[in-house]
């Protein structure tokens, strides 16, 4: 039989400052929730991001 495949989720990227929606992620569903310094282009700066699900 074949091995069952973990289902991948979309995740999107939220900008702390902003609240603007500027990335978008498939990742395995569990673990810690994201929180990654990325660019934000109505700052244009990097800001940190939060991961939330739609």
């Amino acid at each position: 039989m074949a091995k069952s495949k973990k289902k991948l989720e979309v995740v999107h990227l939220v900008c702390e400052e902003t609240g603007d929606y500027n990335y978008t992620l498939r990742r395995k569903s569990g673990g810690e929730k994201l929180k990654l310094k990325k660019y934000s282009p109505r700052l244009r700066r990097r800001t940190l991001h939060v991961e939330k699900k739609k």
